[in-house]
């Protein structure tokens, strides 16, 4: 067996890790927020070569999916989203009415594999407080650790990006980052952040199309989307946040492209 030395392995985990954060620090995209929509945004857009960095404040990525329907693991899409999933070797089973089962532990990892192979970058346990904003666009995002961020006085580091993504969810963070500036958003405002009641049909409609850019660089997608504008909450299906996430990632590409 290897010789093992716990130095070197320790060596080993930092500096490749801090290769990657040095790396990182400035990227073509920066989405806040591992879910569903984050994360097959990441993937379209580092797949076409754009550099993407995730951050994702908890320990694991991949939002609400794991949980299913009332911790039962399994989640619904809709026949508009098993084309994506398919090409992404994700599972779907066939149910009823144009409707898909898929296991929510299949579908979570296979969308972090498939991003982070695609070439984007996810940092883990990374929270982010708020919006660095230049001469009225937003150009990246102030960072902390997220067992520091809160608990100790321990200032943040900035991740800058020609674009940036809020993809996290029922906060709606950085849409919320911008209203407590009082900064005007390009869509018609809100007062109060939060999704309206359940409504599968007409939410995961919602998240789709008015995915789109709120502010000069930053764009919002998946359950965000339904939390900045009041949308309604859709419960345990995810072909919306799938198709929202794609949605926003051609937005973007065309962006950049400009």
């Amino acid at each position: 067996m290897t010789r093992l030395d716990e130095v070197e392995i320790s060596k080993i985990i930092t500096s490749t890790y801090h290769e990657t954060l040095l790396d990182r620090l400035a990227s073509d995209v920066v989405i806040v927020g591992g879910g569903p929509s984050g994360l097959v945004a990441a993937f379209l857009l580092a797949r076409a070569g754009t550099k993407v960095t995730i951050l994702e404040k908890r320990l694991s990525p991949g939002g609400g999916i794991w949980g299913g329907g009332m911790g039962m693991n399994v989640a619904v899409v809709q026949e508009e989203a098993v084309p994506l999933l398919t090409e992404l070797a994700i599972r779907c089973r066939s149910a009823r009415d144009g409707l898909y089962a898929v296991d929510t532990i299949e579908l979570s990892a296979g969308l972090c594999l498939k991003a982070v192979q695609a070439g984007a970058a996810l940092l883990n346990l990374v929270t982010v407080e708020d919006l660095c904003v230049r001469q009225g666009r937003v150009h990246g995002v102030v960072a902390n650790r997220s067992m520091i961020y809160g608990a100790l006085p321990v200032d943040p580091i900035v991740f800058s990006g020609r674009a940036v993504l809020d993809a996290t969810g029922h906060e709606a963070v950085l849409v919320q980052a911008l209203r407590k500036r009082r900064l005007p958003l390009k869509i018609k405002d809100v007062t109060e952040c939060g999704e309206g009641p359940l409504d599968a049909q007409q939410g995961e409609q919602f998240v789709v199309d008015q995915a789109d850019e709120v502010f000069p660089g930053l764009w919002i997608t998946g359950m965000s989307v339904s939390a900045a504008l009041g949308g309604p909450r859709m419960g345990p299906i995810f072909g919306g946040m799938i198709l929202s996430g794609q949605r926003i990632a051609q937005q973007i590409s065309a962006a950049l492209a400009n």
